[in-house]
């Protein structure tokens, strides 16, 4: 659909005022002009569907901003799904969000503005992966990233998310299991695995943003900006990129801890989206970037979320028995952490 479409107009302008004074950092004039119309129009359609937006902490600031109702990381949008008493969701991530969502709310429309909003994480095991892995360590519990298929999520005995996956594992460890398979992020594991005395069997997966970053990168942004930047690391990243960065959290972590310090400057090893976000609500907190873009992230876009509103499609639908099955995972995990 083409900007044209949709006019600037003097209530565009007024509704979308706040917004832009918001993000007139990120956006010029000129391109803002393009994009409020959409905003307001989906902003519109939300109310006339009884419909909510569930938006990652890697949309960028338009799409976050603009129209998401629900903000945060996987495990806060998976919680908040839940609750919502919106006819349809939709939502803006990447698809094992919108499948989890669908998990969680099998009477509700679930919407994904784009189907081919993948996740390495996701595409790098598949069920018959995972019950081969099983059948080498019968047994052993499993946990599973929630950047994973619903296939997958029927296979697991509980999902977690980069903010709770230590909190499960030492659950675990309670429980008198001394060994866990956790999949398929290897880096996520063998963070958690620095950081309990679980034994921890892992999948060699990884997030194509996140396995860029280097100790390099870290060391080389010191030298330029001094000792007042602050790094933080999500533990998708390599653990010798945690090991050189300051603090190491989930994104929902991440922005609370900008949010609560307010370090003069702060450079994120993460999906670049999030930076600008940050920024828009720290306003005296100097974001460096080192940028790594997620493509995935960035199928979904305004006028595709327009369309998927207006024409509720596509629609995210999952075989009732895997979904049964993953949910029992998902809620797990909501459960112990």
């Amino acid at each position: 659909m083409s900007t044209q479409t949709l006019a600037y107009t003097d209530e565009v302008a007024a509704q979308t005022a706040p917004l832009f004074e918001k993000l007139s950092k990120q956006y010029k004039r000129e391109h803002w002009e393009t994009i409020a119309p959409y905003i307001y129009e989906i902003n519109r359609l939300k109310r006339e569907k009884n419909a909510v937006i569930l938006a990652h902490n890697y949309m960028t600031p338009d799409v976050f901003f603009g129209v998401g109702d629900i903000v945060g990381d996987s495990l806060m949008l998976a919680r908040k799904a839940a609750e919502t008493d919106a006819d349809i969701i939709v939502q803006c991530g990447v698809h094992f969000m919108a499948e989890t969502a669908k998990m969680l709310c099998p009477e509700k429309k679930i919407l994904i503005p784009d189907m081919k909003a993948s996740c390495s994480l996701s595409e790098s095991m598949n069920a018959e992966d995972l019950r081969g892995l099983k059948a080498k360590h019968p047994g052993i519990p499993v946990v599973t990233y929630v950047n994973t298929s619903a296939e997958v999520k029927a296979e697991t005995d509980v999902c977690c998310t980069s903010s709770n996956a230590l909190t499960i594992v030492n659950a675990l460890g309670a429980q008198g299991h001394d060994t866990v398979i956790m999949a398929p992020d290897m880096y996520l594991a063998q963070n958690v695995a620095a950081q309990t005395d679980v034994k921890i069997i892992y999948w060699e997966g990884s997030c194509i943003v996140h396995e860029r970053f280097t100790p390099q990168d870290i060391i080389d942004a010191r030298k330029t900006y001094g000792e007042d930047l602050v790094v933080l690391a999500h533990p998708e990243c390599p653990p010798n990129v945690m090991a050189e960065a300051d603090y190491a959290g989930s994104t929902a972590q991440m922005d609370d801890y900008i949010k609560n310090k307010q370090p003069r400057m702060a450079m994120l090893m993460t999906e670049c989206s999030m930076s600008d976000n940050i920024a828009a609500n720290n306003p005296n907190v100097e974001m460096i970037g080192t940028c790594q873009m997620c493509p995935h992230m960035k199928r979904i876009t305004l006028p595709k979320i327009l369309e998927a509103l207006r024409t509720e499609q596509p629609e995210v639908i999952i075989d009732p028995e895997i979904s049964a099955r993953a949910r029992v995972a998902v809620e797990r995990m909501l459960e112990m952490s």
